[in-house]
């Protein structure tokens, strides 16, 4: 996960400064210099990890730290600030012209991902109420235009295309199509290029002075480090970029790239890719990307996701059966297949405050998913409804149907009588206005041991499915 590498030695450096109670400058000196390891073995620039950990150590040092009756939790506070500041403190978005449409260059290296997180974009803009349109501009890469088309497609966004012609006559089409039908964005999916290939360069500025982005964006692979930062240099001093989205974020656990763009270009990170499927795509929040570094988790992404995946008249049935306590395998197979949609497991259990370190070393199986519903879709009605009258013989059958085994049938109702014994003490506390999780929910849930999170499988978002975690031993 993003951040893994940096977060764990943050926070043991953290561990040790709550240790010692009142604070000396020398304890934060020793404290500092840990932090400074921690962030070059995190790929963060030199220079930015120099001017990180000197801001830090002149506030740190002050006297409303040394004095405070909570010196650690003060630094802690400094840190998360800087680190805010670091990334930009402001969340920066796209600044949509008063006039359309809004043109959007995607710029980068070949195999960043910059066609995907075209569709990634262009998806999430058309919920929120705009109809893009997707350009394919890569003439060069073999069935280049074929991929748009397909991503294009399940992002259900209209892709415009003219085959390997001039890039330069399909952008002046394109924006031509784009007035015409009534597109009020326009993303244009550029060829990747390297940044010393003088001609495809020169290919992108002909582009710029053809289509007048609104936005030129850069995308960068996460998982290439420092290599990422210098091929966003490189490019805004080429053709002067305004923004960059960051790729495969989540398979960087590291993250040195993410804590250094903004300090090294001067561009911000608007949007990240968490991951292979359409959905997983975020705006960048330094001050959400800041907590989840420090392991105080990012409960309102998470609270984000879930309100874009369930419907409010879904949420509110959900809340009513919780209330009523009549929440039964039917409505754990609905959850299941809606929780699917939000991202992998393991990405939602970090978000939870204090819950992604707890369970770090958790092995959590993906799988486990599709096993579940086989168990449940194996099932009769009766059973579904009331899961209380699966006697040994029913186990056998919902087991060989399934093709799982008995201990596993049980562990399934184990843990969702478990998990409905939690939902019951959670009550009404668990869900707000609209059957919305509430944020108080939220807190219980971050309060609660490893072994309770595993009792309840996940109960307090409800759907969470039971049995992702091994069973305790």
């Amino acid at each position: 996960m993003a951040f893994e590498g940096l977060s764990g030695k943050l926070n043991q450096v953290f561990k040790k400064l709550k240790s010692h109670g009142k604070l000396t400058e020398s304890d934060v000196k020793a404290a500092m210099r840990e932090v400074r390891m921690a962030l070059l073995e995190a790929d963060v620039s030199y220079k930015v990890v120099k001017d990180f950990v000197q801001k830090v150590s002149e506030r740190a040092v002050g006297e409303e730290v040394l004095n405070s009756l909570t010196p650690a939790q003060q630094v802690i506070k400094i840190v998360n600030e800087e680190l805010c500041s670091l990334m930009g403190n402001e969340n920066a978005r796209i600044n949509f012209p008063s006039k359309p449409p809004c043109v959007i260059m995607m710029c980068g290296l070949q195999g960043s991902g910059k066609t995907t997180h075209a569709a990634k974009l262009a998806k999430m803009l058309k919920k929120e109420g705009h109809y893009p349109l997707l350009v394919a501009c890569d003439i060069y890469r073999p069935a280049a235009i074929n991929q748009l088309q397909v991503v294009g497609e399940r992002a259900g966004v209209k892709v415009f295309e003219m085959g390997q012609i001039d890039p330069r006559i399909i952008v002046r089409e394109a924006m031509r199509f784009a007035k015409d039908h009534g597109h009020d964005v326009v993303i244009l999916d550029t060829a990747g290029r390297l940044h010393i290939d003088l001609e495809l360069m020169d290919e992108l500025k002909d582009l710029k002075k053809l289509a007048h982005p609104n936005e030129i964006m850069l995308v960068v692979d996460a998982m290439t480090g420092q290599d990422a930062v210098n091929v966003a240099k490189a490019f805004d001093d080429a053709l002067g970029i305004d923004s960059v989205l960051m790729s495969k974020l989540d398979s960087d656990t590291r993250g040195g790239a993410a804590l250094s763009v903004l300090a090294v270009t001067g561009k911000p990170i608007k949007y990240v890719g968490m991951g292979e499927k359409l959905d997983d795509f975020e705006q960048f929040h330094p001050q959400r990307m800041a907590s989840r570094i420090l392991g105080m988790g990012d409960v309102l992404t998470l609270i984000e996701k879930a309100e874009s995946t369930v419907s409010e008249k879904d949420a509110a049935k959900i809340a009513k059966k919780l209330e009523q306590n009549k929440f039964d395998m039917n409505d754990l197979l609905d959850q299941l297949r809606q929780i699917q949609k939000m991202g992998s497991i393991r990405s939602i259990i970090n978000m939870l405050p204090g819950v992604g370190d707890k369970l770090k070393d958790v092995d959590v199986d993906e799988k486990q998913f599709v096993r579940i519903e086989a168990m449940i879709t194996s099932m009769t009605r009766a059973e579904r409804e009331k899961p209380s009258i699966i006697n040994p013989s029913r186990k056998r059958r919902i087991a060989a149907g399934s093709g799982t085994k008995v201990e596993d049938v049980n562990r399934l109702l184990k843990q969702f009588d478990q998990m409905q014994k939690m939902m019951k003490q959670l009550g009404k506390k668990a869900t707000g206005k609209g059957g919305k999780m509430s944020r108080r929910a939220m807190r219980q849930l971050s309060a609660m041991s490893p072994e309770q999170l595993q009792g309840m499988a996940g109960g307090g978002i409800p759907g969470l499915p039971p049995g992702l975690m091994p069973p305790k031993k």
